[in-house]
C-alpha cells in the first residue's frame, strides 16, 4: 500500500517567524508557549525550527518560556495510563530516578518544549513535576527558586511570569493546556493534596511527600472558551496551519480567579 503524501502547508523558520509577527508577538517580550508541532503543517527541520522562529521573533531581549513538566515522577498508586500492580509500588518509589533539571526529560508537553529544554543556554526550574524551561535574559529570574511545595502557585515561575507582564501563546494548542489557569487555583478556596516524587536533596536522592494545592485541568477548555468570549485581550491568528491565541498571563489568571468559584464551588 503506497505511503500517503505529506500534507502542508510547508513551514520554514522564516515563514513561521513572519506568521508570529503578524499574530502580534513582539521583540523583547516574555512569552510562555504551549505548542503542538503537528498542528503547524510540515515543518522543515521539526521542533528546532519552531524554536528558532520563536527566538527570531522575540529577538535578543526577549525571553522564551515553556512548560517542561515531568509528571511521571510521581507516586505510582494512582497511575492509570497504565496502572501498575500494587506489589510494585514500593519498589518504584525506591527506584524512580530523582529529578535532575539538566537531564530529566519533559513528558506530556510535546516535542517543542523538549527542544527548548535542551537548547544551549536554557535554564530550568527545580520542581520535580512542574518545571519550566526558559531561554533569554529573563530566564534566570523566571526559573530560580521553585519550591517543592508550590508547583504552580505564588512562588512558582507562573507568578513571576504574571509579574513580568508575560503573554501566553497557544501555538496550535487548546486552552486545556493553559497552565496560567492553575495559578488561579491557588487564589480561590480549594482542596489540598499530598504530592510525592523523587527529588535530589543535600542528603542525596529522597522520596518526598509535600502538601500542595490540588491541580485540575479537566474544565480548562470550558474556562478558556468563556475567557476568549468575554475577554477583549485574546488575539487570534495562524502560524502555518495552526490556530493560535495570544493573551496576557495576568488576564487569564484574573478571569480564572473569578470563574472557578462559580463553576467549581468548594465547601471545604
Amino acid at each position: 500500500m503506497p505511503t500517503p503524501p505529506v500534507t502542508g502547508p510547508l513551514c520554514t523558520r522564516e515563514t513561521l517567524a513572519d506568521d508570529l509577527r503578524a499574530l502580534g508577538v513582539r521583540p523583547g517580550e516574555t512569552l510562555l508557549v504551549h505548542s503542538s508541532l503537528k498542528s503547524l503543517g510540515w515543518v522543515c527541520g521539526g521542533a528546532p525550527t519552531v524554536v528558532r522562529s520563536l527566538l527570531d521573533t522575540l529577538g535578543e531581549t526577549g525571553t522564551l518560556v515553556v512548560p517542561a513538566f515531568s509528571n511521571d515522577n510521581s507516586d505510582p498508586a494512582p497511575w492509570r495510563r497504565p496502572a501498575v500492580p500494587e506489589e510494585w509500588w514500593e519498589t518504584i518509589r525506591g527506584a524512580l530516578p530523582a529529578y535532575d533539571p539538566r537531564t530529566t526529560p519533559s513528558r506530556g508537553v510535546g516535542v517543542i518544549p523538549e527542544a527548548v529544554r535542551t537548547w544551549p543556554g536554557a535554564l530550568r526550574s527545580d520542581h520535580p513535576q512542574c518545571s519550566f524551561a526558559a531561554i533569554g535574559p529573563g530566564a534566570s529570574r523566571i526559573t530560580a527558586g521553585h519550591p517543592l511545595d508550590c508547583a504552580l502557585g505564588e512562588r512558582s515561575p507562573l507568578a513571576r511570569l504574571e509579574e513580568a507582564g508575560a503573554r501566553v501563546l497557544l501555538l496550535g494548542a487548546g486552552f486545556g493546556s493553559c497552565t496560567s489557569f492553575h495559578l488561579a487555583e491557588y487564589r480561590v478556596p480549594g482542596p489540598v493534596v499530598d504530592v510525592s516524587f523523587a527529588a535530589t536533596t543535600p542528603r542525596g536522592r529522597e522520596w518526598l511527600t509535600v502538601r500542595d494545592t490540588a491541580l485540575d485541568s479537566e474544565d480548562f477548555a470550558e474556562l478558556g472558551a468563556d475567557f476568549e468570549r468575554d475577554a477583549r485581550s485574546v488575539e487570534r491568528g495562524r502560524a502555518g496551519a495552526a490556530v493560535c491565541r495570544l493573551f496576557p498571563v495576568r488576564d487569564a489568571v484574573s478571569y480564572a480567579t473569578r470563574w472557578l468559584p462559580v463553576h467549581r464551588p468548594y465547601e471545604g
